[in-house]
């Protein structure tokens, strides 16, 4: 692991580009359903592999998954899931792709039951940021209580690729917790 400079999370040190999506994106209160949705696809892709691969494919998910349009997604069939799976833009898992299809159908699901996506989803930390005050990167837990009773709850009603960690890691990219460290730039900023 690249030795921490002080003022930013050592995770963001390894390349620019994990650099600016730490700086602008990682752990700002996302409260778009299709925001949410893009970090569900994303986060369920990850599984297995490191965020900056996925981070690389990005802009081919976006293109590949009608820009994170869950309704789009949900109506996605057989000739759908054969260009993803020819698509060098993304990771091009069986599982994943259809993990990606089926979860648009649970997601809407769960609008339709809760008014947005956003609403469910931020009752697991009861409507506020969890903030932490982590001094070093070896204290942030792979998964909480709460990110456990998210997994659960969406795998309940249908998702996969939804497990404990998976979940936490989408918490911590939406917001719902700051595990910037404490003497990140970024911990001061988003604890205001």
């Amino acid at each position: 692991m690249t030795p921490r400079k002080p003022g930013r999370c050592a995770w963001a040190l390894a390349d620019p580009l994990l650099a600016a999506y730490h700086d602008a994106e990682w752990g700002v209160a996302v409260h778009d359903d299709r925001r949410l949705f893009e970090f569900l696809v994303l986060e369920g892709a990850q599984a297995g592999l490191s965020w900056l691969t996925i981070l690389r494919r990005r802009e081919g998910y976006r293109r590949a998954f009608a820009n994170f349009d869950p309704e789009r997604v949900a109506r996605f069939g057989e000739r759908d899931r054969a260009r993803l799976l020819a698509d060098p833009g993304i990771v091009r898992n069986r599982a994943k792709i259809g993990s990606a299809i089926a979860n648009a159908r649970a997601f809407l699901a769960i609008r339709e039951e809760f008014g947005s996506f956003d609403a469910y989803q931020w009752r697991f930390v009861d409507g506020a940021p969890i903030r932490n005050r982590w001094a070093e990167a070896a204290q942030i837990p792979a998964s909480t209580p709460q990110s456990d009773a998210m997994s659960r709850d969406l795998r309940r009603r249908g998702f996969s690729f939804v497990g404990p960690t998976i979940c936490y890691a989408h918490m911590q990219a939406v917001g719902m917790v700051n595990d910037h460290v404490i003497d990140c730039f970024r911990h001061a900023q988003l604890a205001r």
